[in-house]
């Protein structure tokens, strides 16, 4: 079976001539006349990222979905690929819902009607990995049912081997695959994977989500019916919307379109800087959007993740930018460990004003603040720095959320929306309201410490003076080891004298 699927990839590569990716290395180069000359059918007037997202869509919704992750990838892969691989769409057909009954059947151990009042079997929406039927719960609740793909592991399984086969060979015929680390862009897909094969994974990651935005205007997360989820199944509440593209039918609910598109810049940054917990797939098929213009999440199968630290660091590159200190910025990065120990700072600075400088001499409605972050990570990779994953999908999801916004609302400044926040922000983390927000976090462990301080000062000064006494015993008993070397010595030197005495 893996042979014949090799044979087939190889077969698609052929067709859409991706040869030529590995063509282009000058051990082979010069096999490009003959093999162009063999498969002279071929049509090759698309441009090759055109031809590479078509050939990605001819494999299947695994391709389809690692040709997504590789669009996120913007600081190893060129411009015109990333853009091209940024519009494949995860959609493929459902699988009967008699399988899905099936395995609903073998996660509760026993038939569907006996679990659910009410289970439609046609499915709602179908993707690579899973389906979701909507159903209603014994005490009446409209759920939706998430339900894992059948045979999707060994399937994802297989794939992912080929595809790492592929990327080893990658890295000896293309001349850029080694700078491009396709192993390690395979083995983040393989960590996305992951995540989304366990559903408790994600349920948990919905909770989360949804606990942070507890009864907020802005955004509604779906409740997680707990009992009646596995690793196989979700069960979440029904949610009701339309689609956050569907602009035409949203303005004739009476949606404020300007509004909306402001409150999805606010939602973005709330998640990152407020929570440092963020859904890191806010394409439009995941959102909806109720009468009321407050957007519904869906689908939590990556999320973002930043610590305190990533946080602190991210703080201090936007106080540099604003101020326009790009030696800061550069010396943030070396700080940060985000940037080799040796970096030239001189230089990145002068790299880091070359991308920043045009941006502050514009007015702030044509300022991209995705592309101005593309820019960065390509300077980044002049200066072999390593972007880290977790920055990697705030690019990702900042873009999602600005290609969003300008849809909604073409004058969108997303600059001018997002400066307040972050100025906010920044203060509440480096200015005197981190400060007492810090003390106020440790407050409890100094509550609980202060009692036990007089315990703990005896306990160390006893300590201190037990080691005291059994240093003084120590020292005491070497010297009177040296006090009996001194007396046998002298004893031995007055039995000589007697001996010297007594001798004729």
């Amino acid at each position: 079976m893996r042979l014949l699927r090799l044979l087939k990839i190889l077969r698609v590569a052929l067709r859409f001539g991706l040869d030529e990716f590995l063509l282009g290395h000058e051990r082979v180069r010069v096999q490009r006349a003959a093999v162009s000359t063999l498969l002279f059918w071929r049509d090759l007037s698309a441009p090759r990222a055109v031809r590479l997202r078509r050939a990605l869509e001819a494999l299947g919704p695994i391709f389809v979905k690692f040709g997504q992750v590789l669009s996120t990838r913007r600081d190893l892969m060129p411009i015109d690929i990333a853009d091209e691989l940024a519009r494949l769409q995860d959609r493929v057909p459902p699988f009967p819902g008699e399988q899905a009954e099936q395995i609903l059947h073998e996660a509760y151990g026993r038939p569907v009607a006996q679990v659910f009042a009410c289970f439609d079997r046609t499915p709602v929406a179908s993707a690579s990995v899973a389906q979701v039927h909507f159903a209603t719960l014994p005490d009446g609740r409209e759920a939706a049912v998430k339900v894992l793909r059948p045979g999707i592991a060994e399937i994802i399984a297989k794939d992912l081997a080929l595809m790492d086969a592929g990327a080893q060979l990658l890295e000896l015929l293309w001349a850029d695959g080694k700078r491009l680390k396709p192993r390690e862009v395979v083995a983040e897909f393989e960590r996305h994977l992951e995540d989304e094969l366990d559903l408790m994974r994600e349920a948990a990651n919905a909770n989360q989500l949804r606990r942070n935005f507890a009864d907020s205007p802005l955004l509604a997360v779906p409740e997680i019916y707990w009992d009646w989820c596995s690793t196989q199944v979700m069960v979440m509440q029904r949610m009701q919307g339309a689609p956050v593209s569907a602009v035409n039918e949203l303005r004739a609910q009476g949606v404020d379109i300007p509004k909306l598109a402001r409150a999805g810049v606010e939602i973005f940054f709330t998640q990152v800087f407020r929570d440092g917990f963020f859904h890191a797939d806010m394409h439009p098929g995941n959102i909806l959007v109720t009468p009321q213009g407050q957007y519904v999440a869906l689908d939590f199968g990556i999320m973002g993740t930043l610590t305190e630290v990533d946080k602190h660091y991210l703080a201090c590159n936007f106080i540099a930018f604003f101020r326009r200190d790009y030696r800061r910025v550069a010396e943030v990065h070396v700080e940060s460990g985000w940037a080799p120990p040796g970096t030239r700072v001189e230089e990145f600075e002068t790299a880091i004003r070359a991308v920043c400088e045009p941006i502050f001499d514009r007015p702030l409605k044509e300022i991209s603040f995705g592309r101005v972050l593309l820019r960065l990570f390509q300077t980044s990779r002049r200066f072999n720095i390593e972007i880290q994953p977790q920055l990697v999908l705030l690019q990702k999801t900042l873009l999602n959320i600005e290609g969003l916004g300008r849809e909604l609302d073409p004058e969108l400044d997303l600059w001018s929306t997002a400066k307040p926040f972050l100025e906010r922000w920044m203060s509440e983390q480096v200015g005197w309201r981190g400060l007492v927000r810090r003390i106020g976090d440790e407050l409890p462990f100094w509550s609980e410490l202060l009692p036990q301080l007089p315990r703990l000062v005896q306990q160390f000064l006893a300590h201190d003076r037990d080691a005291e006494l059994r240093e003084q015993a120590q020292a005491l008993l070497r010297q009177q080891r040296r006090n009996g070397w001194l007396l046998a010595g002298i004893a031995a030197l007055l039995t000589a004298l007697v001996l010297l005495q007594l001798l004729p």
